[in-house]
C-alpha cells in the first residue's frame, strides 16, 4: 500500500513544509448531511493531532470511503503491521533554504537560438554570442560554460575559463548543489534519527556532493604577497649582517651582480615564502613585479574556477538526480508521519472492527472524552431502530457521535476501542440537535431534509431531538411515523428523544427504547449518569434532578422554590 500512498502524495504534490494543508477531495463520500461530515472531520482532527506536518493529514484523502470490506481489509493489515514509532524529531526540520552559491561570475553562453531559449529558464546569467567581440567581453567572467556554439569554437578555447558543455540539461550543474545546500540542516536531523531505512540510503548516496561546495583553495593575493616580501627582505638583512663582508665590499660585489652566496640566501627565502620566483624583481632589497602578480593572481583564480566547474560536471548524473532524491525523502516523510501518528493514536486500542449485517458494540470508548466510558450497544434485524431516552447531558448526542465514529475508523481501516461488527454502511444521515427557535419553517426543512434520504439496507439515520422542530403533541407521532417508514425500508435508526413516553404508546415494529438515566447527584450535585444505554427501558429525563442541583448549587430563590415545589409534587 505504501507505493500507492507515494503516488498519491506526488499526484497531489503534497509536501512536508506545506505551511497550509493541501486539499484532497474523496469521490465518495458516506457522510450526506453537514453534521454527519463535522463529525467525521473531528475524528480526522483528533488523528491529525498526532501529525508534525499539514500536509500529513492530506493523506487521509487516499483512504477514500469504499463499498468493498476487501478494501476495507486490505488497509486493516497495513495498519496492522505498522509499529509504534516517534515522529517529534520531524519538528526540528526546517523549510528548505539555499545557504550556497557559487563564489565565481558565471556565464552560460550560445550561438544557437533555440538553446537560448532553454538556457534562459535557468537562474544563471545567458549570453547569445553574435560576433567575435562578444567573445572578446567574456574576459571578465571567471567562469564560461559553453553549449552548442561551432562558428566561435576556436574563439572561446583560447579562453582560459571556458568550460564546453555537451547539453543543455549539463549546463549550470550548480543550481542541483544550490538546491542541496538548502537541505543541509534537515539532512543532520534525519541522519541522526535513521528511522526509515531508504531515506538512510539517499542521504549516505548524497552527502559525498557537498564536498563539491567545500571552499577554493586560498590563492595568494597582492597584500598577502606584500606581507611576504617584508618578512622576505627582513630575513635576507639579517643573514647579511652575519657576514663579515664590509659595506664598501658589499656595495662593490652588488655593483657586479649579486654573488652566489648572497643569491642561496635570496633563493632559500623565497622558496620558504611560497611564491614563485618570476613575480619577484631579484635585487637588494628585492621587490614585486606586480605586472606579473596580476597576471599570476588573475591565472590562479581562472584555473581554480574552472577546475572546480570540471569537477562539478564530471558529477553530472548524480547532481540531476538530486531533486528527484529529495522529493523521495520528502514523500518518505509524510509516510513516516503518517504512519507514527495513527500508531500513537492506536496505541491503546485492542483491534480492528469486523464486516457483519448487524451493528454491535461492546465495551467501546468515545475518542472524544477523557477517562469516557466503555459502553456497549447494538443494531440488528429485529431491532433496526433504537429510540434512545434519557436525561439531559446524558450522552445521547455522545453516542450518536461515537457511532459516527467509530464507522469512520472502519472505513480508513483503523484499530478501535471495544469489539464492534457492523454493516458497510453506504448512506449516513446525522440531523443534530436543532438549536434554533421552533417554527413552521424548521420543521418543513427537517421533513424536506428526510425526504432526499435514499433508504436501504445500507442506509444509517442518526437524529438528535428532532421533536424540537415543531409542536410536542405532534412530535412524537412524526417521530413513530419516521421511524416506522424507515423501518419498513430496511435502514438503521438511532433517534435520541425527550418523547419516550408519548413513542412508547405507539412504538412500530422492529423499533426498541433504550435509556441513558440520571440516577441522582453526587457532592458536588452533578449529575450521576450511567451513559452506558439500558436496552429496551425508557428512561426519564428526571427534570426534577436539574432543577436540585441548581438549587443547591446557586442557592437562588427561584430556584430553591421550584425545587421544593417538585418534591411536594405540587407542580
Amino acid at each position: 500500500m505504501q507505493k500507492e500512498m507515494l503516488q498519491f502524495i506526488a499526484d497531489n504534490s503534497l509536501n512536508p513544509f506545506n505551511r497550509v494543508k493541501t486539499r484532497t477531495d474523496s469521490v465518495l463520500n458516506i457522510f450526506k448531511t453537514k453534521d454527519a461530515k463535522a463529525v467525521h472531520q473531528r475524528v480526522l482532527g483528533k488523528i491529525s493531532d498526532y501529525f508534525v506536518f499539514p500536509d500529513t493529514s492530506s493523506l487521509f484523502g487516499f483512504f477514500s470511503f469504499s463499498e468493498n470490506f476487501d478494501e476495507i481489509r486490505k488497509r486493516q493489515e497495513f495498519f496492522s503491521k505498522i509499529e509504534k514509532t516517534d515522529n517529534l524529531f520531524l519538528k526540528d526540520l526546517v523549510v528548505p533554504r539555499a545557504i550556497w552559491k557559487p563564489k565565481y561570475d558565471l556565464v552560460v553562453v550560445t550561438e544557437d537560438e533555440a538553446t537560448l531559449i532553454e538556457l534562459q529558464k535557468l537562474n544563471c546569467p545567458v549570453q547569445f554570442l553574435t560576433s567575435p567581440e562578444d567573445c572578446r567581453d567574456l574576459e571578465r567572467y571567471e567562469v564560461v560554460q559553453v553549449v552548442e556554439c561551432e562558428q566561435f569554437y576556436d574563439l572561446l578555447e583560447r579562453l582560459p575559463q571556458t568550460v564546453f558543455i555537451k547539453s543543455v540539461e549539463d549546463v549550470y550543474l550548480e543550481r542541483y548543489l544550490t538546491i542541496l545546500s538548502g537541505w543541509k540542516h534537515n539532512l543532520e536531523i534525519l541522519s541522526k534519527n535513521s528511522l526509515i531505512s531508504e531515506v538512510s540510503e539517499i542521504i549516505n548516496e548524497i552527502n559525498p556532493l557537498f564536498d563539491l561546495m567545500s571552499g577554493q583553495q586560498k590563492i595568494l593575493n597582492i597584500e598577502m604577497m606584500k606581507e611576504s616580501l617584508e618578512m622576505i627582505n627582513e630575513n635576507i638583512f639579517c643573514e647579511i649582517k652575519k657576514m663579515t663582508v664590509s659595506g664598501d665590499s658589499l656595495i662593490s660585489i652588488l655593483s657586479k651582480g649579486i654573488p652566489k652566496e648572497l643569491q642561496g640566501i635570496i633563493d632559500n627565502e623565497i622558496q620558504k615564502s611560497g611564491i614563485p620566483e618570476h613575480l619577484f624583481n631579484i635585487s637588494i632589497p628585492l621587490s614585486l613585479d606586480e605586472k606579473e602578480v596580476d597576471n599570476y593572481i588573475r591565472l590562479r583564480q581562472t584555473n581554480e574556477n574552472t577546475d572546480k566547474s570540471e569537477i562539478i560536471k564530471k558529477n553530472s548524473a548524480k547532481l540531476k538526480a538530486i531533486p528527484a532524491k529529495l522529493q523521495r525523502i520528502s514523500e518518505l516523510l509524510l509516510i513516516f508521519d503518517f504512519v507514527s501518528g495513527v500508531s500513537k493514536f492506536a496505541a491503546e486500542f485492542n483491534g480492528f472492527p469486523s464486516y457483519s449485517e448487524v451493528f454491535e458494540i461492546k465495551n467501546s470508548k468515545n475518542i472524544f472524552l477523557d477517562g469516557a466510558q466503555p459502553i456497549s450497544f447494538y443494531l440488528d434485524n429485529n431491532n433496526r431502530c433504537s429510540i434512545l431516552t434519557g436525561a439531559n447531558s446524558g450522552g445521547k448526542t455522545t453516542l450518536i457521535e461515537h457511532v459516527i465514529q467509530l464507522i469512520s475508523l472502519f472505513q480508513l481501516g483503523m484499530k478501535v476501542s471495544g469489539e464492534i461488527k457492523m454493516p458497510i454502511f453506504s448512506e449516513i444521515y446525522y440531523f443534530a440537535k436543532n438549536k434554533g427557535s421552533m417554527n413552521k419553517g424548521a420543521f418543513e426543512t427537517l421533513l424536506t431534509q428526510m425526504s432526499t434520504i435514499k433508504p436501504g439496507e445500507k442506509t444509517l439515520i442518526l437524529a438528535d431531538e428532532i421533536e424540537s422542530v415543531t409542536e410536542p403533541g405532534v412530535a412524537g407521532n412524526v417521530i413513530c411515523a419516521t421511524a416506522e417508514y424507515f423501518i419498513n425500508k430496511n435502514c438503521f435508526l438511532i433517534i435520541a428523544t425527550h418523547l419516550g413516553r408519548e413513542i412508547e404508546k405507539s412504538l412500530p415494529r422492529f423499533a426498541r427504547i433504550d435509556g441513558i438515566e440520571a440516577k441522582g447527584l453526587d457532592e458536588n450535585f452533578e449529575l450521576i449518569v450511567d451513559h452506558n444505554p439500558v436496552l429496551g427501558r425508557l428512561a426519564h429525563s428526571t427534570p426534577e434532578l436539574i432543577v436540585e442541583k441548581m438549587a443547591n448549587s446557586q442557592k437562588h430563590d427561584y430556584f430553591i422554590f421550584i425545587n421544593e415545589k417538585l418534591k411536594k409534587k405540587i407542580l
